[in-house]
């Protein structure tokens, strides 16, 4: 199969139709082989009785539809595990993402070797405080704490070779650093092509500002997963043996000044050194303590499956 597109999709019924017909149009018109993939998280509207009929009309169509609203992270993850194309597209369901750009994207791919090419929307229609104000922030500050060199991390319209998209853990929020993540796990050939972004048709849109703000803490905690995730010791150890170093010498100092210099005079605990030392010993026992839970964490087993899953189409 040449093509997977994976489109997850909250309460976006209104639009199933026309970007079904339009992706089948690019489709056909490029003789892809192809399935599409849509993934209901937890749509409270007629978003699944649509699918449905369309799985019926076209078997091209496969649908996965959770119990409830987990999230685009993990509607990701399903899709990518079930995605079967050589090349794996994902796009939003609400019609901002343009399907004529899918071809161009497979070529980048297929023939050039990429193994991510992200969407840029260079030209935005939403809202400059709301969006894009907000949005140029937080691509510079991932940008220079990830070292990827995109200029549009979270647009929705991105390509992936099939291996890449089965090694990676899309969970959480992370789906705003799938770059990242690809590129922590050994995928490092990874462009960028400018896509035409759409005002959107039907409805509204499903996020708010606090997707910045999640966003950026998602942003330290994959800098810091990515430097420090396999040897969380490294991190916590080091500050904890620096600190109890510290605490140690005042300790130490304190010992020898009361003993040999200061005999008869103040008592340790009336001395602000005491203190200081008394601190940094017991912060530097349990950064070192928490570095050596974390090493031991992880070598637990996790579950990878964060969903639950109620019905599938065609799968």
């Amino acid at each position: 199969m040449d093509l997977s597109v994976v489109i997850p999709l909250l309460n976006e019924q209104e639009s199933l139709n026309e970007l079904y017909d339009w992706i089948a149009k690019v489709m056909h018109s490029q003789s892809f082989s192809y399935e599409i993939i849509f993934i209901d998280d937890g749509s409270t509207d007629d978003s699944w009785d649509t699918i449905q009929q369309l799985s019926q009309k076209d078997s091209n169509v496969k649908g996965i539809r959770f119990l409830k609203n987990f999230g685009k992270s993990q509607a990701l993850h399903a899709g990518f595990k079930e995605a079967q194309g050589d090349v794996v597209i994902t796009m939003d369901a609400d019609l901002q993402d343009n399907p004529e750009e899918i071809p161009e994207m497979y070529d980048l791919i297929h023939n050039d070797g990429y193994d991510l090419i992200s969407g840029w929307k260079k030209k935005r229609y939403d809202s400059v405080i709301a969006k894009n104000l907000p949005s140029k922030l937080f691509n510079a500050a991932a940008r220079r704490t990830s070292g990827v060199k995109l200029h549009d991390f979270n647009c929705g319209l991105k390509a992936y070779k099939n291996i890449v998209v089965k090694n990676i853990d899309v969970h959480g929020e992370m789906h705003r650093y799938i770059p990242v993540l690809s590129k922590n796990a050994g995928f490092t050939k990874i462009g960028e092509k400018v896509v035409l972004h759409q005002a959107r048709k039907y409805g509204k849109t499903k996020f708010g500002m606090s997707r910045f703000i999640n966003g950026f803490l998602d942003l330290v905690t994959i800098w810091f997963m990515s430097r420090f995730g396999k040897r969380p010791m490294h991190f916590f150890g080091l500050i904890g043996t620096l600190l109890f170093i510290v605490g140690f010498c005042f300790a130490l100092y304190l010992g020898i000044d009361k003993l040999f210099i200061e005999i008869g005079g103040r008592l340790i605990a009336q001395r602000p050194e005491f203190y200081i030392a008394l601190t940094s010993m017991i912060l530097g026992t349990q950064f070192f303590l928490a570095g050596f839970l974390g090493e031991i964490i992880l070598t637990s087993k996790r579950s990878k499956e964060r969903y639950n899953i109620s019905e599938r189409v065609n799968l």
